[in-house]
């Protein structure tokens, strides 16, 4: 692929830039601050170095009175420079530090306050298809994803497979963020059947025949390692009763289809259908997290089963249905409409594999390819 200019908004002042693996931090900000100095941890002499003796980086600093922005990518494999960093902004309010990151567990496990406010946090992505567009495919993109990582390969398949084995291996392994990574392997696949569902840890732990616990904790490292996330149910001003388990959702549609699992009796229907309605929740993060006006991201699910997939909710107030199918049949817009009713002065939108752009009765139908070309930060989702 050729150069693909990014979304990611830029800042004026110090920042971190937190995003997993192989969604293109280190190759924005190489880009973005060619003539920075770049000090990178993932390095073995780098990580040596800073690691026995943190304040080096002062030396550095003071040694090169000409490099005002300063990046040290994968901070938290050396928790301590923060330190130093933070001792550094306030000798000097000239300097810009700009600090990446693709685990915050480390951090937090240190106790390190990721530098009192001084440096403002920022998510870096998998593509959004309005970055990429016309390398946008829906039908190739629902199988490998989004990541940069993958999409820059010459063997796509080979490195999204190869993906999830790195992260074990480098950071949940090496790190000894777990004990049995046997047991943890498991739980991965385990999981993955609830994608864009509600999450039952107690099944969960069942069916990985590990205790509820270590669910609890699998999920906390997944969440800190950035590899997946949670919606909470939209209860404000409810007026019917309502769910109380969060979905939950790989980071990154091609991630989730390489670790699910699939045999004779398991549909594919079923499977895409999870996948792209991921690919859509990882596109609002998106588009929400690059965007100025932020938005809180929920979805609506009443103990009748009446249910919408996405509700957006803060500058914009928007009900999001998503559906495999290229047909729209009435069903398909019951929760949408449940939701209008409830809330009149929500949007209603109905995501589908069809072609035709549609008006049915307060629902706007959309097909989806349209949809994820057209999500653009700092612009409505409806256009």
């Amino acid at each position: 692929m050729e150069t693909i200019t990014r979304k990611i908004p830029d800042f004026d002042g110090n920042f971190f830039l937190f995003g997993p693996r192989g969604t293109g931090k280190s190759t924005w900000l190489v880009r973005k601050y060619s003539k920075a100095l770049y000090i990178d941890l993932l390095h073995p002499k780098n990580f040596r170095i800073y690691s026995s003796k943190p304040e080096r980086l002062e030396d550095i600093t003071k040694g090169s009175p000409n490099k005002k922005t300063i990046i040290i990518d994968e901070v938290q494999k050396v928790p301590e420079l923060l330190s130093v960093v933070h001792r550094l902004i306030e000798q000097d309010k000239s300097l810009k530090f700009i600090l990446t990151g693709s685990s915050s567990r480390k951090l937090k496990r240190s106790g390190i306050d990721l530098l009192a406010g001084r440096a403002i946090i920022k998510n870096c992505h998998p593509f959004l298809a309005s970055e990429i567009s016309d390398y946008f495919n829906l039908s190739e993109n629902l199988e490998i994803g989004m990541l940069p990582l993958v999409l820059g390969s010459k063997n796509p398949v080979s490195t999204l497979n190869s993906y999830v084995g790195l992260y074990i291996q480098e950071e949940i392994k090496a790190e000894g963020f777990v004990r049995n990574i046997g047991n943890f392997s498991r739980f991965l696949e385990t999981i993955s059947f609830s994608q864009s569902s509600l999450l039952n840890i107690s099944e969960i732990a069942r069916e990985a025949a590990v205790k509820r616990k270590t669910v609890e904790n699998y999920i906390s490292i997944l969440e800190d390692l950035m590899l997946s996330f949670r919606l909470p149910v939209f209860s404000k001003k409810a007026k019917r009763h309502l769910v109380k388990q969060s979905k939950f959702y790989y980071f990154d549609c091609g991630v989730y289809k390489s670790i699910r699992p699939s045999g004779p009796l398991d549909l594919p229907e079923e499977i895409n259908g999870a996948a792209l309605e991921g690919l859509v929740a990882q596109h609002l993060r998106a588009w929400n997290d690059y965007s100025e006006s932020k938005n809180e991201m929920f979805f609506w699910r009443t103990k009748s089963g009446m249910e919408v997939d996405f509700i957006i909710y803060g500058k914009e107030f928007t009900a999001i249905e998503v559906k495999h199918s290229d047909k729209i049949r009435n069903r398909d817009l019951k929760g949408l409409n449940a939701f209008g009713k409830d809330y009149p002065n929500a949007e209603l939108l109905f995501l589908y594999r069809g072609t035709e752009r549609l008006k049915i009765g307060n629902v706007l139908c959309l097909p989806c390819e349209f949809f994820f070309k057209n999500l653009i930060p700092n612009k409505k989702i409806i256009t």
